[in-house]
């Protein structure tokens, strides 16, 4: 032992801490060496977090999307639609294309606000289908979500028909005006591509605007669409927008146009916006540590 003690003083205080330092790594390895042949499956599977899910996250119960899209659309033909015909009751001269505008864009607007974080606000069978084409959305739930939008609309219609009486409910059903049904048909196809290019980019793009204000954006696109489009064709820029007042009315102008249109438009903007600008690796933002740029970034400078 004491040979042992005079050995040890005889090191240096350095080269003693390297050795203790060299030692405790190796009983380390072996332990984790031990550890692995003892419990393989433990270490092969990862552990799942613990923090609680965000209360921000989308709901995942069919039922409670399908009801969301239900209220969505419902919304949307009873105060859209049903500003159209509340403009035959008290005629264009004191309720115009304006007032019938603003009606559906803020309808659609604050609907997005309201249930956007429930079922991403879709209210149209077109931007459904672009969802589901891209991969955005199980088959299954696209079903939920056409009949919960089909429904919604049938059932507000019928209550608009109820509350006004017919024929003023005509005023709810889109139709073709001053254009042929080829140029009305291409109409409602860009009409429509607007649309659905401002909810991939305000809404799906996780580098576009605020998805807190994906509702604004949203319905000042349908308000302005339906300041072009409204005299020339109802600017449905979606099936159950048609379907709902058609099929209560019985009246079925050109109904055609207001299902090929939307879908054609809403396609072309799903798989255009996705292909060019969600699929390719995206650069960096200016200003980010990443980019490599030290310049703020818009709407910084504002701040200073």
């Amino acid at each position: 032992m004491r040979a042992l003690e005079a050995a040890d003083a005889a090191l240096p205080l350095h080269d003693l801490g390297v050795e203790l330092l060299v030692a405790v790594r190796t009983l380390e390895r072996e332990a984790r060496r031990l550890f692995r042949v003892c419990h393989p499956r433990r270490l092969a599977t990862p552990l799942r977090p613990t923090v609680a899910p965000q209360s921000g996250r989308m709901d995942e119960s069919p039922l409670r999307r399908g009801v969301a899209e239900f209220i969505g659309t419902f919304t949307l033909i009873f105060i859209g639609g049903g500003a159209g015909a509340v403009a035959i009751i008290a005629g264009a001269g004191v309720y115009n294309i304006v007032a019938i505008a603003l009606a559906n864009g803020l309808a659609i607007g604050i609907m997005v606000s309201n249930l956007g974080h429930i079922s991403g606000g879709h209210f149209n069978p077109a931007i459904t289908l672009g969802f589901l084409a891209t991969r955005r959305i199980t088959p299954l739930l696209a079903v939920v979500y056409w009949g919960a939008q089909l429904l919604g609309a049938v059932v507000a219609a019928a209550i608009l028909r109820w509350v006004v009486k017919m024929p003023a409910l005509l005023g709810a059903v889109p139709r073709v005006n001053h254009i042929g049904t080829g140029p009305a048909l291409v109409t409602e196809m860009i009409l429509t591509f607007f649309l659905v290019w401002a909810v991939w980019a305000t809404a799906v793009d996780p580098g576009g605007a605020f998805k807190s204000i994906a509702g604004l954006a949203i319905g000042l696109t349908i308000t302005i669409d339906v300041f072009m489009g409204g005299p020339l064709t109802g600017a449905a820029m979606n099936p159950a927008r048609a379907f709902g007042p058609e099929l209560i009315s019985g009246h079925w102008p050109d109904g055609w146009i207001y299902w090929i249109g939307p879908i054609v438009g809403a396609l072309v903007a799903a798989f255009l916006y996705d292909w060019l600008y969600l699929r390719p690796a995206r650069p960096s933002v200016v200003g980010t540590p990443e980019s490599g740029v030290a310049e703020p970034r818009p709407g910084e400078t504002a701040l200073e």
